[in-house]
């Protein structure tokens, strides 16, 4: 991505890093990051977040130099640190990004390489390592294709948590960011559902180090809710509408089979169907007539 002349109290990229007992292999993995970009063409810092670590990574931080850490006295969640990181962040371009070995952080120059022309580049894994393999890898493709139905687009990877994009952009939205892991669905959805653009950028994905802190069922069911959450705050008629047809076709084939079957007589849930869909379709209307005349002029263009 091509940078222009920077003011005296900005930098080309931020990373932010949200940190919750990740003792043993911090030091490892920032010093993998600050190497990367000396070796690139732009400037940086290292935004660190202490999500109320409680394994000694507070000590092992505090003697890592090169770093701007915030503390958080108690955890608050994923989502919180990357929200309080960006919020602190002074580059024209934020990197989201974990310590836990996962992510090629090495790659993060050519990550903001591949912005040009994007608001918002994913890091697209090819493979999952998460643990609960069985369990995740089905869940995340149903919510990621639920996601990529509501927002009309083909999202690759929905939840990565390595991703580089506009920080003037995302100060839009980062008020809306949850605590938790869903916060990287929130972002992607938010970007999508105003216009903005999202690329991929395909990744390998390596074994954790450490223990995880995502619990596949309470964190996936926020998943499924926040992504439709923030179709319905965006275009909610992508979920009213169609439930709404379905509940007016099942009227009709019932209709049918009253006049076929009951010699033209309609039965009493028959009219309630068909009082079911005309109430959905009303609602979903409504809601995007809200959302409508609701929503904040974008104070950013796309690129």
């Amino acid at each position: 991505m091509k940078m222009t002349e920077y003011a005296p109290d900005t930098c080309d990229v931020s990373v932010v890093l949200p940190i919750y007992n990740e003792k043993g292999h911090l030091r490892a993995e920032i010093d993998r990051i600050q190497t990367a970009l000396k070796a690139s063409s732009y400037s940086f810092e290292i935004v660190v977040v202490d999500d109320g670590s409680n394994d000694g990574s507070q000590t092992e931080l505090a003697s890592i130099e090169g770093i701007t850490l915030i503390t958080h006295r108690v955890n608050q969640g994923s989502g919180a640190a990357r929200r309080t990181g960006t919020t602190a962040s002074r580059g024209r371009v934020v990197i989201w990004t974990d310590v836990d070995m996962t992510y090629p952080n090495d790659l993060i120059p050519e990550l903001v390489d591949a912005m040009e022309g994007y608001d918002h580049v994913v890091g697209w894994r090819q493979t999952e390592e998460g643990t609960h393999k069985l369990l995740r890898t089905p869940a995340k493709w149903i919510i990621r294709k639920l996601a990529s139905y509501l927002s009309e687009t083909d999202i690759k990877d929905l939840n990565s948590g390595l991703r580089a994009f506009r920080r003037d952009v995302a100060m839009q939205y980062v008020h809306e960011l949850p605590k938790g892991f869903s916060c990287v669905t929130t972002l992607t959805m938010s970007f999508l559902g105003n216009g903005y653009s999202i690329g991929f950028f395909p990744i390998t994905y390596s074994p954790r180090a450490g223990r995880s802190k995502f619990h596949w069922l309470r964190d996936t069911r926020r998943y499924i809710l926040q992504v439709i959450r923030m179709t319905l705050s965006y275009n909610p008629l992508k979920v009213f509408l169609p439930v709404g047809l379905v509940l007016l076709g099942l009227g009709v084939i019932k209709l049918g089979f009253d006049w076929s079957e009951r010699d033209f007589r309609l039965a009493a849930n028959t009219l309630l169907i068909f009082f079911a869909a005309l109430q959905v379709i009303t609602v979903g209307l409504l809601a995007d007539l809200v959302v409508r005349a609701t929503k904040p002029p974008q104070s950013v263009p796309p690129v």
